[in-house]
């Protein structure tokens, strides 16, 4: 029986959970995913491209097989993006089968998400009840961050999924020690390191404990089915990684981020160790620098503020996905100090284990990075904290006859609602009365918990829905309005539209502008492999997009890789291969050194600029030598 987290050694047990499910279940369950599939797939459009700078490579993919391989910014395959490719396979052949659009590269993030939701309710369900499991997954739906990723083309929703999956499937290994769902929660979390490297693991620390210490089996063979699980996670994350390795690298693009042309210096270089340490590299080794024009915040150049505790709570992170990570932190301490006694196998505490292991190492790892950090990065710590704070509150609730769970109960909802008044306050102008309606219903709740008058029939439903309105309708209400509010670039943020500017730009974010739309022309009309090329695709993404046709993108991401060289890019210039030079490009954050830098003197020196609108535009079919 499962531990219940409110009973001391003296409490009354609680009575076995009923064998079927009762009938309100599965029209919650209904109600939830599909009020989450409108939420996140209602007007998606408004979001465009999301993120040029993926909705270019994903462009190039529906051209190219190969491009959709390698997560290449073009079909000629010169540079990929600064990450590995899953999410861009699953967005390119979303776009083959119906066409590349807004919505054929949007809708599979924001599917992603109804499912992410669904997967966390049965993750939860097994462990805890179907009440926990939907508290949860309508925690998760309704965080803000999570909104604004599920109908986004970042690489953040799908990490999410599959981080999920991963979750689940170790539920499941833990019912019956199977080896099988072991081996498949490695295969999650392989495919993980595919979407977004080193991220996918940090994870890991909490699926190796709870099934090291609550699996229904032996340790030795605890540890052989945890070497099995590892050999998947190895197996399903290097065949791409040695696919890569294998390919000649003259016929292959080169790794965008790295510094020697390989996925490892990538996942464990600029996107690993130089993350969390400081060392904000990109391609070719050089230093992170922002183009001329831009500021970083104070605090820091990695667009999070300054590293420590209280990041996740300051002006740039909070209102992402901090609205239930107090409370949730106090459920995590109650719930393992009343399963203290518990059988090594308890239900609840591996739940606890599970949940709570992902929310702090998570969560301890994203305060302190030093290096490149932007705020909806919290979107893969959003499932630790709702299921942590579903499991916990269920459990209070149900122990509530003892004052002692009324009492932490009743904190974890004070917690709350005042967390969610700070944050609220902080956009003071933006619906003032919703932060003062939850501060008065949480109030009425936490008076009802420490009173008692929860137990009473006719009573506790109404402790119940004041409670749940003092915890959810500050983060239901900023989750709506960052639904709402048209989001794209490379630094969105939740929130409303007069939050939406505390990234770079406002809602477009850094490095987003409209391309002149004599230029768009210009290139609509060319047959050449490349209808242009412009150093960075912070930029050049955007004449791909609009134009429908291929734009080399020198220097891939920032414009500081070292691709092509010169000489490759001069033959493609002889070849034919190139109608045009745009210039404006941000040379990106290598600041237009390098190979970027020296492809834009040698066309200034050899081609005659002419000015297309109110941009610098070299023919380089008409050489002036």
């Amino acid at each position: 029986m499962t531990t219940t987290l409110s009973a001391p050694e003296h409490a009354q047990p609680q009575p076995p959970a009923p064998a079927r499910k009762p009938r309100w279940v599965n029209p919650s369950v209904a109600a939830l995913l599909l009020g989450t599939g409108v939420l996140y797939l209602w007007d998606l459009a408004k979001n465009g491209w999301g993120n040029d700078f993926y909705a270019m490579a994903v462009q190039a993919g529906t051209w190219s097989w190969k491009a959709l391989f390698f997560g290449s910014l073009d079909p000629g395959n010169v540079v990929t993006v600064d990450k590995p490719p899953f999410s861009l396979w699953v967005m390119g052949l979303s776009g083959r089968l119906f066409g590349f659009s807004s919505w054929s590269l949007l809708v599979p993030d924001a599917l992603a998400g109804v499912a992410s939701v669904g997967l966390l309710y049965l993750a939860v369900r097994r462990l805890s009840g179907p009440g926990a499991g939907l508290l949860a997954g309508a925690g998760l739906a309704l965080t803000p961050v999570a909104a604004l990723m599920f109908r986004f083309d970042n690489p953040d929703a799908f990490l999410v999924l599959l981080l999920v999956a991963g979750a689940y499937c170790v539920v499941r290994a833990l019912e019956h020690a199977s080896t099988k769902w072991l081996v498949l929660a490695g295969v999650a979390i392989g495919f993980g390191f595919l979407d977004k490297m080193l991220q996918a693991f940090l994870v890991l620390p909490a699926f190796v404990l709870v099934y090291a210490v609550a699996a229904p089996t032996s340790l030795r063979r605890r540890i052989g089915q945890l070497c099995a699980a590892a050999g998947a996670v190895v197996v399903s994350a290097g065949w791409w990684v040695a696919a890569v390795a294998l390919w000649p690298v003259a016929d292959r693009p080169y790794i965008s981020g790295s510094t020697d042309n390989t996925v490892l210096e990538l996942a464990f270089g600029y996107n690993g160790l130089g993350r969390i340490f400081g060392e904000g590299r990109g391609g070719g080794g050089r230093t992170f620098t922002p183009p001329a024009g831009m500021e970083l915040p104070a605090g820091g150049r990695g667009f999070g503020g300054q590293a420590g505790l209280t990041r996740l709570f300051g002006g740039e992170f909070g209102g992402e996905a901090s609205w239930l990570l107090p409370a949730a932190l106090v459920g995590l301490v109650a719930g393992l100090w009343f399963t203290r006694r518990a059988p090594r196998t308890d239900r609840t505490r591996a739940a606890l284990l599970l949940w709570g292991g992902w929310l702090v190492v998570t969560a301890l790892v994203l305060s302190y990075m030093s290096g490149i950090i932007h705020p909806y990065y919290t979107v893969a710590l959003a499932p630790g904290i709702v299921a942590t704070l579903a499991i916990s509150a269920r459990e209070l609730w149900r122990g509530r006859a003892n004052f002692t769970a009324r009492a932490v109960l009743a904190v974890m909802l004070a917690v709350t609602a005042v967390w969610a008044f700070v944050l609220l306050a902080r956009t003071p102008d933006w619906q003032p009365w919703v932060r003062y309606a939850l501060l008065v219903s949480g109030a009425a709740a936490v008076v009802g918990l420490l009173f008692g008058a929860d137990r009473f029939r006719r009573l506790s439903p109404v402790v119940a829905v004041l409670g749940l309105c003092g915890a959810l309708l500050g983060t239901t209400a900023f989750t709506l309005a960052t639904a709402a509010t048209a989001h794209s670039g490379g630094q969105p943020s939740s929130g409303p539209a007069v939050a939406s500017g505390r990234g770079f730009g406002g809602p477009r974010g850094f490095g987003a502008g409209e391309p002149d739309t004599a230029v768009i022309d210009l290139l609509k009309g060319t047959t050449t492999k490349w209808a242009a090329a412009q150093s960075g695709a912070m930029q050049s993404a955007g004449l791909a997009l609009a134009s429908g046709r291929p734009v080399l993108a020198i220097g891939g991401f920032s414009g500081s890789d070292p691709a092509p060289t010169l000489t490759r890019f001069r033959q493609y210039v002889a070849d034919g291969d190139i109608r045009y030079y745009v210039a404006g490009g941000r040379g990106g954050f290598g600041g237009g050194r390098g190979t970027a830098g020296e492809i834009q003197a040698w066309v200034e020196q050899n081609f005659t600029p002419m000015s297309v609108g109110g941009t610098t535009v070299y023919d380089l079919t008409k050489s002036v030598v």
